[in-house]
């Protein structure tokens, strides 16, 4: 069995699906399950935590605990999935996570790759690639909290760890299984990033690595060991339920900034939650539910998704701390209201939004449904008071995912 430990809510729907799409059984858990928990049949467990922008001490902390809770359940691989666009800072938390598992785990060498083509992400020749674009030259250059100014990965994680940082390059990795595992018998450094600029090159990882104790990556690798690990044609639950729908957009990425205009293109109904005019969570959510009673307002998006220079102000005024949580906690409580008003499938927009959403509502875990974009599952909680939910990372699914995803039932 295969366990994954996700920094970040949208990393472990991301994770997920990938591991379903490679047809094993794969349940999901918000955060380390109660101990003695019963699990329905599964080939995959993933726990998604919130430590991507902890600190590095309460990152490892958190996925020391989850590492605890996974081996009880006896899995005999173990997943470290980060976002594909690399987000850290020069402290963690990438590097000191994996310093942790691999030290508990007595793991001599570590395979890891963002790359994973299907969203847009490869690395070759040690450098991550956005598109056709490198990194640093992306919109996450700009990134509010994580700005990534530099594309090679080698550096980028080296800074964050004391322990050898190696490549396994490109020519290696297209040579095949046999030419791979022999860079692995002679490791130069404890953590290689292996080049991957195509789903076959990350099928042959998938291969290499499959009886690995601790592998790391973003989705793509997961989809090439998922794949190595032999199908079960697995399936989830794929109908949607009926009632009402709305989307909560926290993101401020250039994509789903694209997306929230596409909503409002077509008109849509639409309220924008303004942290600097009602500094006061429960007032703001207060007003946006308020509007949406008024509006009676299916297939709704309630927004605080904004441009870098609108949060660059709206931080100067409140602070991004405080602005941050007036935001997450008004998040949360609309998401509640919308669940009493009858919402039953409910969009979040961001990996902040989305772990507010999920607190909020008390999910605890679920089974990963069909995709409603690349690396974006309807999440269907095994407690049936909870509606479908569709988590979505700030940078994934097409211009209109918004607008078609909430389209009001007909």
């Amino acid at each position: 069995m295969i366990g994954a430990i996700a920094d970040d809510v949208t990393g472990g729907t991301d994770v997920a699906v990938a591991l379903r799409r490679g047809g094993l059984r794969t349940l999901l858990f918000f955060g380390v399950p109660p101990a003695g928990t019963t699990l329905p049949a599964h080939d995959a467990v993933v726990v998604a935590l919130k430590s991507r922008m902890a600190s590095p001490q309460q990152a490892v902390a958190m996925s020391l605990e989850a590492l605890e809770w996974l081996r009880n359940n006896k899995v005999s691989q173990v997943y470290v999935k980060y976002c594909s666009t690399f987000d850290s800072t020069a402290e963690g938390n990438i590097g000191p996570v994996l310093d942790a598992l691999s030290s508990a785990l007595s793991v001599d060498v570590v395979v890891t790759t963002p790359s994973s083509p299907r969203h847009g992400r490869t690395q070759y020749r040690g450098h991550l690639f956005i598109g056709d674009g490198l990194l640093a030259e992306s919109p996450m250059r700009e990134h509010p909290v994580t700005p990534m100014r530099d594309s090679n990965l080698v550096r980028l994680l080296q800074a964050q760890t004391r322990t050898p940082v190696g490549l396994i390059g490109h020519d290696t990795v297209r040579e095949g299984a046999t030419a791979v595992r022999g860079v692995l018998e002679r490791p130069a450094a404890r953590y290689l990033l292996a080049d991957a600029t195509t789903d076959e090159d990350l099928l042959v990882l998938g291969r290499v690595l499959a009886g690995a104790p601790l592998v790391a990556g973003a989705a793509g690798l997961a989809s090439g060991l998922a794949a190595a690990a032999g199908s079960s044609q697995a399936s989830g639950p794929d109908v949607l339920p009926a009632g009402r729908s709305a989307a909560l957009s926290g993101s401020c990425s250039a994509r789903t900034l694209d997306q929230v205009a596409e909503v409002l293109r077509r008109g849509r109904p639409a309220h924008r939650l303004d942290p600097v005019a009602v500094p006061d969570p429960a007032a703001l959510a207060a007003r946006a539910l308020a509007w949406f009673d008024a509006a009676d307002a299916d297939g709704a998006l309630i927004y605080s998704s904004m441009p870098p220079e609108d949060l660059h102000r709206t931080q100067e005024v409140l602070g991004v701390q405080r602005s941050a949580r007036v935001l997450e906690r008004a998040t949360g409580l609309i998401a509640a209201g919308l669940v009493r008003r009858g919402v039953r499938r409910l969009v979040a927009a961001g990996g902040e939004t989305s772990g507010a959403v999920v607190a909020a509502l008390g999910v605890r875990g679920g089974v990963v449904g069909a995709e409603a974009a690349p690396g974006v599952p309807w999440i269907h909680p095994v407690d049936p008071a909870h509606p479908a939910l569709l988590l979505k990372s700030g940078n994934f699914g097409e211009p209109d995912l918004l607008a078609v995803a909430t389209e009001p039932a007909r």
